[in-house]
């Protein structure tokens, strides 16, 4: 078998990379130079560290448009990832007897969490989507019921890019005055979200897929009726009300137990910081014309199939493809061995959303671009696609 001459990264759905310019710098110097915890100790260092995290909750707030009109940062919990985040949520705020809705679209970072509560007498709905991912907006009021307690939903497919209508939900959500939650890790970074102008009671994200950040952070941003109906999922040393066995009642100590991974957190307010340099509408825009190559190429070659949205409205820069002939996963295997293109073959975590699909149990091959990559990429891809299937 011969070796690939060349090493390209197409699966930024999963995480991104290359990361944004400077985190590992910004990581390693807090490591090297500070290295402390934030509210454990009254000293200088202590102190300089404690203003780089609320600094990154700020940017937060700044990116994601959410000032309520008191301090925003507040409402920042950091986490591990998204799925901690969705987790925090999902757990702190159903009990037994509960509904909810979710859409056809689903991760398995909302669908293990709620399948977890069913014994415990959750119950959930799916609003359908159609074939290419698509949610049905009209088919979503007959499924609430009298106890559905929240609507929670992707805002972006993690296996065929198609963006998910949250502005016309949260609506229906106000309406009946349900909770509204939100996964925003397949488009936070690359699609403007703004939760003053919407009604997102929480949004979870993630710092190493489009904010281009490190692994290992991520959070959400929770609006404070809602915080005050959570109840908190770990417990433990907060560094506040060290008097008292009992968890603090104020956000976000409420929520953040333990040391927060604080060189994740430099890491990210840096990936933010080149974020705001360099505009989300710029981010977008490359990504959307590299899509609409690999689109268009795609569609060209005979012996592949095309899963989800064909064209560039309403989708991200992530892209599944069958193969009509070959197996999937030995297309992917040649793209990796022989061509050094690096994807993901299966069903990419989200069986739920392969369901409504049609690519149950098979799966897709996935290829998911990011705002590094360029198109003279694509163009080999797509050649490489050609004489694998050909």
């Amino acid at each position: 078998m011969k070796t690939a001459a060349k090493e390209i990264y197409f699966d930024s759905a999963s995480t991104s990379f290359p990361k944004a310019p400077g985190i590992g710098q910004a990581m390693a110097a807090y490591l090297d130079t500070r290295g402390c915890n934030v509210g454990r100790g009254n000293y200088r260092w202590g102190y300089e560290v404690a203003e780089a995290v609320y600094q990154t909750r700020r940017k937060l707030c700044q990116l994601f448009q959410f000032n309520p009109g008191s301090d925003p940062t507040k409402n920042v919990i950091f986490t591990a990832n998204v799925t901690e985040a969705l987790n925090l949520v999902i757990k702190g705020l159903l009990k037994p007897g509960d509904h909810v809705l979710v859409s056809g679209m689903e991760h398995n970072a909302v669908m293990r969490p709620l399948c977890f509560l069913k014994s415990q007498g959750v119950s959930w709905s799916a609003m359908p989507c159609d074939d290419q991912g698509n949610l049905q907006l009209d088919r979503i009021e007959p499924l609430i019921q009298k106890n559905t307690r929240a609507v929670i939903m992707t805002h972006g497919s993690n296996v065929c890019g198609t963006v998910l209508p949250i502005t016309p939900v949260a609506e229906i959500c106000r309406s009946h005055h349900l909770k509204f939650v939100v996964d925003c890790a397949q488009t936070a970074g690359i699609f403007p979200i703004a939760m003053d102008e919407t009604a997102i009671d929480a949004l979870c994200f993630t710092g190493h897929k489009g904010l281009l950040g490190p692994q290992g952070i991520g959070g959400v941003i929770m609006k404070d009726d809602l915080a005050q109906q959570l109840t908190s999922l770990v417990q433990g040393g907060t560094g506040s009300r060290s008097e008292s066995f009992e968890m603090p009642d104020f956000l976000p100590d409420k929520f953040e137990a333990g040391t927060l991974n604080i060189p994740g957190i430099y890491g990210l307010s840096k990936a933010l910081d080149y974020l705001q340099e360099t505009g989300l509408e710029t981010i977008h825009k490359k990504e959307m014309d590299l899509t609409e190559r690999l689109l268009f190429g795609i569609q060209e070659i005979g012996k592949l199939q095309l899963i989800g949205i064909p064209g560039l409205k309403n989708r991200t820069a992530t892209v599944s493809i069958l193969s009509r002939e070959k197996d999937n996963a030995v297309v992917a295997f040649e793209l990796d061995q022989t061509y050094g293109i690096m994807t993901r073959v299966g069903l990419h975590c989200a069986p739920l959303a392969h369901q409504t699909l049609g690519t149950y149990p098979h799966g897709t091959i996935r290829l998911s671009l990011g705002h590094f990559n360029t198109l003279e990429e694509v163009d080999y891809c797509l050649n490489a696609l050609a004489e694998i299937t050909g």
